[in-house]
């Protein structure tokens, strides 16, 4: 056992996000790194204060489409106070920040992600240098998946957002006034035509640069399990949280209020995600006698996010990519 006056022979400053973002200048050098394997012998971003301005786009034919600036994030997002962001006018990106884009570079997640950054630029944060191993605190592991403006016609995501911020978002004030309208229309084809209209949604199994199964960047490690026109939505909810074989992620009301969302983890290395789905939906028709709806056996169906001031989030287990 190693006395206490051993000196800690690690390189003292953590491998996160934040001390990667420091180091990176808000972030601009992970762009610049990510875009040079794509030009390597002519890319050049120049930066101009907080602009960086508009740079060559590998996925718009190399034109100029996508802009790069360092901005003021909001501190309820639990991100680094500044950091580098991305806007492609040709939408063939979504918008987002630096970490998003790293993320569809590298097709990492968590800790994975960190060290790979770590590793492409030489940062050298957080390598003990006895053992080599790192030192990576586990809030730098976090599950997301791909956040979409309505309407449901809008194929492209605006951003990636965690279960957290989805939680937010259900129990928040965005979805309310939407809700409560669609509740209130007795039309059903007027009421569907207003949802697909009205709100916002998410892709809650894995991240997309457009919705749909040929174009997932990462798959979260969720499955969402969609219950429509059930009799006792209450009971039925109070049962899903108790169930003993599946520990529930997040939970909540759909628009109707007739229906249930329920966010579970799935083990991409045991079965795929159709498999999953398929030996989930039996479960469930055999223990609780209702049938899930089918179309979520896709892995980038869209799940829609209302008001539901009492919606679960599971924060004593959040998942771990």
């Amino acid at each position: 056992m190693e006395s206490s006056n051993t000196p800690n022979l690690w390189s003292g400053i953590e491998l996160t996000w934040e001390n990667i973002l420091a180091r990176t200048f808000y972030g601009t050098d992970i762009y610049s790194h990510i875009l040079q394997t794509y030009y390597p012998h002519d890319f050049l971003m120049h930066v101009k204060g907080d602009d960086c301005g508009w740079v060559r786009n590998p996925w718009d034919w190399s034109r100029p489409s996508l802009h790069i600036e360092i901005r003021k994030m909001d501190p309820k997002a639990k991100l680094p106070p500044r950091m580098a962001v991305h806007h492609d006018e040709s939408r063939h990106v979504p918008d987002g920040n630096v970490i998003d884009f790293a993320r569809m570079h590298w097709k990492l997640e968590g800790a994975e992600l960190l060290m790979a950054v770590n590793e492409a630029l030489n940062l050298n944060l957080g390598i003990d240098i006895r053992t080599g191993e790192y030192h990576i605190p586990s809030s730098g592991r976090e599950t997301i998946f791909s956040y979409f403006k309505a309407p449901i016609g809008n194929l492209y995501p605006s951003k990636n957002i965690s279960l957290k911020d989805a939680y937010r978002y259900l129990t928040g004030p965005w979805g309310r006034a939407a809700t409560e309208r669609l509740r209130n229309i007795e039309d059903p084809s007027q009421r569907r035509a207003f949802k697909s209209a009205n709100f916002d949604y998410i892709t809650p199994s894995g991240t997309f640069t457009v919705r749909g199964k040929n174009y997932l960047v990462q798959h979260s490690g969720l499955l969402c399990i969609d219950f429509d026109h059930v009799e006792d939505v209450e009971a039925l909810f109070r049962k899903l949280l108790e169930d003993e074989y599946f520990e529930t992620q997040l939970l909540f009301r759909s628009p109707s209020g007739q229906g249930l969302k329920w966010i579970i983890p799935i083990d991409l290395v045991k079965a795929t995600h159709e498999d999953y789905f398929d030996s989930v939906a039996a479960y469930c028709e055999k223990t609780y006698g209702i049938a899930p709806d089918r179309q979520c056996r896709d892995v980038g169906r869209a799940c829609f996010l209302p008001y539901d001031p009492n919606a679960y989030l599971n924060e004593e287990r959040r998942m771990q990519p």
